[in-house]
């Protein structure tokens, strides 16, 4: 007996299968196509959303600098003519007291007693600007003669060290000079001392004394220094 054929109902299955997995495949394709519509469909929104915040940024930050290009205009128109000059006028001073009160501690050698102090005179801008100054210089004799002239030599360089000495500037030099010349007057008279006989115990010493002091009366003559003042300042 030869090979049996496919029954009717087998077929009618195997064609109802197809029919359902046909199905199947439309409706997944379908399903993707949808997907990838809204996938397309959201990228354009993102996009001018992403634009939109750049532009917003961009915006503020406009404004930011609108607002401080005004307030910097606010302040410039804040000050006249004359308060400008003024300004101008306080901020050379300022630069030019601080120099010289360096030029005076720079020059001291150790005798400053103190750093420089400052008056200050407020500007137009609310800044406080030096318009005075002194160092404190210590002016007292040293130990000997020729430690109480090095002093004094250090003094003058220390009073005359700045560019525009003021008035009392040269008066704590000539001061010192004069400390100078006494220092130097006690120091002949001792080697005068040293180097002559004595007799019965008296050193005679009128002549170098007499030569020496007119040279105190010549610098006296000359500065009119009649006071030891021990603070070398310039003031406005």
């Amino acid at each position: 007996m030869g090979m049996s054929g496919v029954s009717t109902s087998a077929i009618s299955a195997i064609a109802a299968i197809t029919t359902i997995d046909a199905s199947n495949r439309r409706q997944l394709l379908a399903a993707a196509q949808a997907k990838n519509a809204v996938v397309q469909n959201a990228a354009p929104s993102s996009n001018q959303s992403s634009s939109q915040d750049t532009n917003e940024t961009n915006a503020t930050v406009a404004d930011t600098n609108a607002v401080e290009s005004s307030s910097s205009a606010k302040k410039s128109a804040q000050f006249s003519a004359a308060d400008t000059a003024q300004l101008a006028k306080l901020q050379a001073r300022d630069r030019q007291v601080r120099l010289h009160e360096m030029a005076h501690l720079a020059a001291s050698g150790g005798l400053a007693t103190s750093g420089a102090s400052f008056t200050y005179q407020k500007g137009p801008d609310g800044v406080d600007y030096a318009v005075g100054g002194e160092v404190g210089i210590d002016t007292s004799p040293g130990r000997t003669p020729e430690d109480t002239i090095a002093r004094a030599r250090q003094i003058q360089a220390a009073a005359l060290a700045p560019a525009d000495p003021s008035g009392q500037d040269r008066s704590v030099a000539a001061m010192a000079q004069q400390m100078e010349i006494e220092a130097n007057t006690q120091l002949m008279l001792q080697k005068t001392s040293e180097g002559l006989g004595q007799s019965n115990g008296v050193v005679d010493t009128s002549n170098a004394h007499h030569s020496v002091q007119k040279k105190i009366n010549q610098v006296q003559q000359t500065y009119s220094t009649s006071t030891i003042n021990s603070i070398i300042s310039v003031y406005a």
